[in-house]
């Protein structure tokens, strides 16, 4: 069970002092059976004059702070430690009627999960429905497990990972016609696929472990991340990561979850005066393992994919 720390550095710079809205903050992960927390710290400069702590819809762990002070520069730093537990070789303890595709979820469960199985962008050409499908066999019976870790494994394959300076999520299609796209456009494309074969799959944020001596095992580490989960009777909310193939939590760290990636945005606030002040943002990630293993670190200028203003 290695322990694992976190150290997030979002700093906004400006033309002139400028005043701020309030800024929501989601970088404490959801404490669980597979990752414990041990400490989370949050530091912001300028201080707020107001920190209050919530939940949303989702039980994500949010804060927001207000402020009431100009200023030409606004940082965020976030620190957490934790205990994670990975999964090398997933089994799923699927409930028997789930072990094979297609399967119906119980009555109890629907009304929760039905949004979660809605398509959320329009697909006129059902282009979607037709790589989903691709996955199945003739006679469209298949272990579930095999399915899903199939189209896990498959972006991982034939797609290429970009790290794209624009804010919010690609439309999958596009994601599906260029293969290209960013973790959280893979992550996209595979929940939409998964929908469109009937399975709740929801959007996960949080960051991603790249061992110092395994530089190569992962793309998209040093920053936020983003994958899914899809939910299986009898096992839950299963984690997918297609941008690197991951089926289970190995080297995930959870911090939160949504039915849509804007509602998983790790740092929203706002700012008052000319669009032109702006001069952009720098975001910094280190993710290590205690003790002894060297920083996993990239460096955005301007505008971060992951963090949304």
């Amino acid at each position: 069970m290695p322990i694992l720390s976190v150290r997030h550095r979002t700093v906004y710079r400006y033309r002139r002092p400028v005043a701020f809205g309030e800024h929501r903050i989601m970088f404490r992960p959801r404490d669980s059976y597979d990752q414990r927390l041990i400490e989370a710290t949050l530091e912001i400069d300028p201080e707020p004059t107001a920190l209050r702590w919530m939940f949303d819809v989702f039980g994500n762990c949010v804060a927001v702070a207000g402020f009431d002070i100009r200023a030409e520069t606004l940082t965020f730093t976030c620190g957490i430690t934790l205990e994670h537990t990975p999964e090398h070789a997933p089994i799923f303890p699927l409930a028997p009627h789930a072990t094979h595709y297609p399967f119906g979820y119980g009555a109890e469960d629907m009304p929760d999960l039905s949004r979660s199985i809605e398509r959320q962008w329009p697909d006129p050409g059902h282009d979607i429905d037709s790589w989903a499908r691709g996955f199945l066999p003739a006679n469209g019976r298949i272990p579930t497990q095999e399915l899903l870790a199939a189209m896990t494994r498959s972006v991982r394959a034939n797609f290429t990972y970009v790290a794209r300076s624009e804010k919010g999520v690609q439309n999958p299609l596009t994601t599906l016609r260029s293969k290209r796209g960013s973790c959280r456009d893979f992550a996209v494309l595979m929940m939409e696929g998964v929908r469109a074969l009937g399975m709740a799959a929801r959007f996960v944020s949080g960051y991603l472990y790249n061992p110092s001596n395994d530089r190569a095992r992962h793309v998209g580490g040093g920053s936020t991340h983003a994958w899914l989960q899809v939910y299986l009777p009898g096992a839950g909310w299963v984690e997918f990561d297609p941008t690197n193939g991951i089926v289970g939590n190995r080297d995930l760290i959870r911090v939160a979850v949504a039915r849509d990636p804007a509602q998983a945005v790790p740092l929203h606030g706002s700012f008052f005066g000319l669009a032109s002040d702006d001069l952009g943002m720098q975001v910094e990630v280190d993710v290590v393992a205690l003790p002894g293993a060297a920083p996993t670190t990239h460096t955005f200028q301007g505008s971060s994919p992951p963090l949304a203003r």
